[in-house]
């Protein structure tokens, strides 16, 4: 019986697996392969602590609940108090806070995300770095496996023959027989 060895495919495969394994560890030096442990560990700057805290209420319904509340409180006072009211009906005093509210918060909201999008960007880099490596490490242990069950199956058919030659050498010719 003939080693099993892989396939041309299989080999062309592992290969293409190595060669980009070492392309990426070549091309990214060690330290980013823990930026995002580094990421995660770097003292976040006010902005940034501001920009994540503005963005975690500004994305609630407690917000919007707040948001309307506050609308609907100006325009009834405005409405009802005639002429003491500080916004008369166009309410363009509203207009203009609404739109610097808008104006303000929809840049720090794309500050977080973009935050967000760089650490998400880094865990899929490792992600595929990771699988990479295992596909990789899987395929070099189905190789050694197969070695191992090749070297198995030569054993076996080695001490069957060695059986079947001792068993051939124990036995007596059969005596001749006499036809009637």
């Amino acid at each position: 019986m003939l080693p099993h060895s892989p396939a041309i495919e299989e080999l062309r495969l592992l290969q293409a697996l190595r060669l980009h394994r070492q392309k990426v560890r070549q091309n990214y030096p060690e330290d980013n392969f823990t930026n995002l442990l580094e990421l995660s560990r770097q003292p976040s700057t006010i902005g940034q602590k501001l920009s994540d805290t503005l963005t975690k209420y500004l994305g609630s319904w407690k917000f919007i609940a707040t948001q309307s509340f506050c609308i609907l409180v100006w325009i009834g006072y405005n409405i009802y108090s005639g002429n003491k009211s500080w916004d008369p009906y166009p309410f363009i005093f509203l207009n203009l806070l609404l739109s610097f509210q808008a104006a303000y918060t929809a840049p720090v909201i794309m500050m977080s995300q973009n935050r967000q999008y760089e650490i998400d960007r880094q865990q899929m880099v490792n992600g595929l770095e990771v699988n990479f490596k295992a596909e990789l490490e899987i395929e070099l242990l189905h190789q050694k496996i197969d070695m191992m069950r090749e070297k198995e199956f030569l054993i076996l058919t080695k001490s069957i023959q060695e059986l079947s030659k001792t068993i051939d050498a124990k036995v007596i010719p059969p005596k001749k027989r006499l036809y009637l």
